[in-house]
């Protein structure tokens, strides 16, 4: 009898091992419950410069000479992602400095290309005020990239201000899709 109930007990503190380390279904949210969301990165941060996976029997898609279609391609791995900002700031924040580092990371393992990064800003504001504030968007980006050892002659910065919107609704959640720092690949260098 007692070495049922000690069967019993340990059957039952299992169970409870088991269904506390089981994961949980992650939460979903509904997106008009928060009145002022933060845009998720446009890609995986903790993906680090990876080779993608590609058909051997494939062309590599970073040799071809056409720098759209490598920019696509870049786009779909989740490589040199976009980082984004709060109102009226240009201060990094941690996932962008963590998608900083991940870009960085790709940027030192492709030495071959070069790459502007464009700051933008969302329709509040002056236009003056947001290209200057677009300006230092991507000032603080390439900043941060370099610190990383990335070749400073490698990267040019721009801004667009409010000018080239990834969103055009007149809501925070758009407006925060707007506030980032764009990288994009212009040029290839005999490196590499």
């Amino acid at each position: 009898m007692n070495t049922r109930r000690i069967l019993w007990a340990a059957l039952l503190a299992l169970s409870m091992v088991v269904t506390a380390c089981a994961k949980k279904a992650p939460k979903t949210s509904d997106v008009s419950a928060d009145p002022v969301p933060t845009p998720p990165p446009a890609t995986d941060v903790n993906a680090k410069a990876r080779p993608a996976v590609v058909d051997p029997t494939e062309p590599d898609p970073l040799k071809d000479p056409d720098l759209a279609k490598i920019n696509d391609y870049l786009a779909k791995q989740g490589l040199l992602g976009d980082v984004f900002f709060e109102y009226d700031k240009a201060d990094l924040r941690d996932d962008a400095r963590a998608r900083l580092s991940n870009n960085a990371d790709w940027l030192r393992a492709h030495p071959e290309f070069e790459v502007t990064i464009e700051g933008h800003c969302d329709e509040r504001g002056t236009n003056e005020y947001n290209l200057a504030l677009g300006a230092r968007r991507a000032g603080s980006a390439r900043d941060y990239v370099t610190s990383l050892g990335v070749a400073g002659a490698r990267i040019r910065s721009i801004s667009y201000g409010e000018e080239r919107p990834q969103c055009t609704s007149t809501t925070e959640s758009c407006w925060a899709m707007n506030r980032r720092a764009h990288f994009i690949v212009t040029g290839r260098t005999n490196a590499g």
